[in-house]
């Protein structure tokens, strides 16, 4: 029995563009473009009003433009993933997306397989950086701001969130904590339980913008 479509707003405001992705991603049979939006406003509204499983967002849309638009759409739906299409991948731009709540994004232009796998990895509750965002995420550990009151997270946990934010494997972590690295795995399946994601790089975005890790008093 074939898995149900994923039901796709698609927010861009290139006529052409947006007929391109159009034609390109209705050829995949898991992919169902239900609704379309030419600025922020639209977007917002359609999906209060449609059924959709992932937005496909462009930054640069008329009106309040992509990063509001998703920060609104984000406050209407939070659990409704958001991958943007931008030009740009400057390290302000990604911090803004993070803000926002976006997913991840991808840069115009990379090829459609590639888009369709960013689209698929997103619904499925997974995020999609490249390596730019993730550098400037890795950075980010490195200087963290100080912990919120409502941290749920541990000591420990802080500081296996922050080594895998740095970008360390389980042995790493485990040798540097001197713990084994089942223990690490049992930390890792916390971590992620108390903030309710399903990945290392969504745990690591979502502490950056809480600041639930606390800075290294070493550094």
């Amino acid at each position: 029995m074939p898995s149900p479509s994923i039901k796709l707003l698609l927010a861009e405001d290139d006529e052409l563009f947006r007929l391109g992705l159009r034609m390109r991603l209705q050829q995949e049979s898991d992919l169902d473009i239900v609704a379309e939006a030419e600025d922020g406003e639209t977007a917002v509204e359609l999906i209060k009003q449609s059924e959709i499983d992932l937005v496909l967002l462009d930054i640069g849309l008329p009106g309040i433009g992509g990063i509001e638009a998703c920060r609104q759409i984000k406050a209407a739906i939070p659990d409704l993933p958001i991958l943007i299409l931008t030009s740009h991948s400057e390290q302000s731009l990604i911090a803004r997306l993070i803000g926002a709540g976006a997913h991840g994004y991808c840069l115009k232009g990379i090829p459609a397989e590639k888009l369709i796998l960013a689209l698929r990895s997103v619904a499925s509750g997974a995020s999609w950086w490249d390596q730019t965002a993730t550098s400037m995420i890795q950075t980010q550990f490195q200087h963290p701001a100080p912990a919120q009151s409502e941290n749920p997270l541990t000591k420990r946990e802080q500081e296996i969130l922050k080594l895998v934010a740095l970008g360390k494997s389980n042995p790493e972590i485990a040798d540097e904590l001197y713990i084994t690295p089942g223990t690490v795995r049992v930390h890792i399946h916390a971590i992620l339980h108390k903030l309710n994601v399903r990945d290392r790089t969504q745990a690591a975005i979502l502490a950056l913008q809480k600041h639930y890790v606390e800075p290294d008093d070493s550094e």
